[in-house]
């Protein structure tokens, strides 16, 4: 792996979070000779919801002052709102549901982060807490899972090309998370414990329902059957996803009155959303399974790369499912299940990978 290699000339930019996982990241690489500057990314407006950059801020600076390296903050909340947000806000008033952190990996974090570190710090790499590991195999660099089965996030680095991957140190991702915490505290790190960070990259951990309401107002529509029949009421189908059990109401009468009373008291989940008619269409075992579905805005880590065969994760933490792949045009493929999936959701990245190898992806349609 490159980063093995160390050298006191390689000057790496690290981007600190102020979690622990970034931490260790920049002490290791300190330690392995490199040249180490922390940098902290503003990117969440200081009003907005929830707010716990000043917390995290000020942990980062602890860490930076206990590793004697240089720290700076960089602002990026224009940039974050244009390129992130507004992404994000208009994928779900379509009806979809997008997946945030692989688009902010994309544009800020490999995006803006990386140039600027180049360009401003004349960095040889930038360097991230992410749980993932890059390779160099011959003449090409390869995504590797992290070693932390539990922690790996290649799910949301698969639009990393070959440029971004020989320019960037995953630390940590040759470690496990007790691993990561043991060495946090066998150094002083004030931060060792610290909880993990979930939910939109920067943002933190909000409810979607009531983070969307901010931009997406409440709309009372139907709950239907695949059938057409009205069996229930929802709040608007923007705050749905595919495969979602809860959140909407089912009138067991209408259940019974249409001929299905079976499924009174089963979940129920969401098979799919007509968006101009505000309705979303409710089903129950196989009718919320899909053996093959199309993806679209694909990202390859090899460029020009055919695949044929391989395992595709539809969610983070998700199960590898077998599938086979054919080329409909030249930005879509479709993607055909040895088994069938439940909740393959539209907006949602599709990721594959070989073994252990992360080839790239795309989104759903």
């Amino acid at each position: 792996m490159h980063y093995n290699i160390s050298c006191m000339k390689s000057k790496v930019a690290v981007a600190m979070s102020g979690g622990v996982d970034s931490s260790v990241s920049a002490y290791l690489l300190k330690k392995q000779g490199y040249d180490v500057v922390g940098v902290f990314m503003h990117c969440w407006p200081q009003t907005g919801w929830p707010c716990m950059e000043d917390r995290d801020r000020a942990d980062a600076i602890k860490v930076a002052e206990k590793l004697e390296i240089p720290f700076m903050v960089w602002d990026f909340e224009k940039e974050y709102k244009g390129r992130v947000m507004d992404y994000f806000y208009r994928e779900y008033k379509l009806g979809r549901t997008p997946n945030p952190d692989s688009y902010c990996n994309r544009e800020i974090k490999f995006g803006l982060f990386l140039e600027r570190a180049l360009k401003e710090l004349g960095v040889d790499f930038i360097a991230t807490g992410h749980y993932a590991r890059v390779e160099k195999n011959g003449e090409h660099y390869q995504l590797l899972k992290g070693v932390d089965e539990k922690k790996d996030q290649s799910y949301f680095l698969y639009t990393l090309g070959q440029f971004e991957l020989s320019k960037t140190i995953f630390s940590v991702g040759e470690l496990k998370k007790p691993e990561v915490r043991k060495i946090a505290k066998e150094i002083g790190l004030s931060n060792f414990d610290k909880k993990g960070t979930s939910g939109i990259c920067f943002v933190g951990k909000v409810n979607i329902r009531d983070f969307l309401k901010k931009e997406i107002k409440e709309k009372v529509g139907n709950v239907i059957d695949l059938e057409g029949n009205i069996v229930g009421r929802h709040v608007g189908v923007w705050f749905y996803t595919i495969g979602q059990r809860s959140g909407f109401n089912v009138d067991n009468n209408a259940l019974k009155k249409f001929g299905k009373p079976e499924l009174v008291g089963l979940p129920l989940y969401v098979v799919s959303k007509n968006v101009e008619k505000n309705e979303i269409v409710v089903g129950w075992g196989e009718e919320v399974e899909r053996k093959s579905f199309e993806v679209s805005d694909l990202s390859w880590v090899l460029p020009n790369i055919k695949i044929n065969k391989a395992g595709v994760k539809i969610r983070h933490q998700g199960e590898i499912y077998k599938c086979k792949i054919f080329d409909l045009e030249k930005e879509k493929i479709k993607v055909e299940l040895e088994e069938s999936a439940r909740g393959v959701a539209t907006g949602q990245n599709a990721v594959f990978y070989s073994d252990e190898v992360c080839l790239g992806g795309g989104v759903i349609e």
